[in-house]
């Protein structure tokens, strides 16, 4: 087997299936923080980021967080509840089909259509055994403030952000079927995080209603980054952490379609942390000659263009 790959699993070498499980359950991701919750106490936010956020609890908006991919916009939801002592965050993940709706409530009208037509006689059935709570109408009712983070809301249809206008900036809505009035109380008033990639401008309506805050891409940003997660690069020497950043920040200033993301290298690191007792590598030379650089750029026409030079 070559030393080229530090946890090389799959052989094609091997004639017989491999008989051990256990390497499969120990593999080196698992000793990484699996969610944005274990991973919310090793997040720095930055003075300007936590401004943001003290600003928006202090005046019941939302905080709108804005920034390229892997700065750590949904983080600092999970952050925050971390550092507030309030979690679990109620996270909406926003899909290309969500509604406003999706964070209120569902009614199963199939299963009450269904009930009354079988049930015709009996004029008790009650709507509000057919509804189903979701999110922003848990956060509301919560016993104490929670955090509820709408996350990638620029992926959802055009109406999503205004028809939500109400229910955000008052913090009630109203339960059509039955109409009952699901209001906070002020004092218990949901802190809000809204995530956007700035795919599309969002409703300016929308936007008075928000906190505002941008994620600046920066040095800074990455070296917080690794320091609060060292413990994952253990082997790596600092001279090389030093000299896999600056490589980093200079294939970040390349010509390329998709620049790679903190995230990114966070796990090219860990990579690097793997392979340093497996085989000898090399951080000083031309990017071109970058180890695992697929694992930074993830568009194959950059991954050619730095190879060949085309993009230095």
């Amino acid at each position: 087997m070559t030393t080229e790959y530090p946890f090389q699993v799959v052989d094609s070498t091997r004639k017989t299936p491999l008989k051990d499980s256990g390497v499969l359950l120990n593999r080196p991701f698992t000793r990484a923080p699996a969610s944005f919750a274990d991973d919310a106490r090793y997040f720095v936010p930055g003075e300007e980021l936590e401004l943001a956020i003290n600003t928006a609890i202090a005046v019941g908006e939302p905080l709108l967080v804005t920034g390229e991919p892997g700065t750590g916009k949904t983080q600092a939801a999970y952050f925050a509840a971390w550092n507030l002592g309030i979690e679990p965050v109620l996270h909406f993940q926003v899909k290309s089909e969500s509604t406003a709706r999706d964070l209120l409530y569902h009614f199963d009208a199939v299963r009450y259509f269904h009930d009354a037509n079988v049930r015709r006689e009996d004029k008790s059935l009650e709507k509000d055994r057919y509804i189903e709570r979701r999110l922003l109408w848990e956060a509301v009712e919560a016993d104490t403030p929670r955090v509820l983070l709408i996350d990638e809301i620029d992926k959802a249809p055009r109406d999503f952000p205004n028809d939500l206008l109400h229910e955000i900036d008052q913090m009630e809505f109203t339960v059509a079927e039955t109409g009952q009035l699901v209001s906070a109380d002020r004092s218990k008033r949901p802190i809000v995080f809204i995530t956007s990639n700035s795919e599309r401008r969002l409703p300016e309506p929308f936007l008075r209603r928000c906190v505002y805050h941008n994620i600046e891409f920066d040095e800074t940003l990455v070296k917080n980054a690794v320091n609060e997660r060292k413990r994952e690069y253990e082997g790596l020497s600092g001279d090389i952490i030093e000299t896999a950043i600056l490589r980093f920040l200079e294939l970040r200033d390349l010509t390329l379609r998709k620049r790679p993301a903190t995230g990114e290298f966070l796990v090219w690191l860990r990579m690097l942390a793997l392979k340093v007792d497996a085989a000898p590598f090399r951080l000083d030379r031309d990017l071109s000659d970058l180890p695992y650089l697929g694992m930074l750029l993830k568009d194959h026409q950059d991954i050619d263009d730095v190879r060949t030079g085309k993009a230095l």
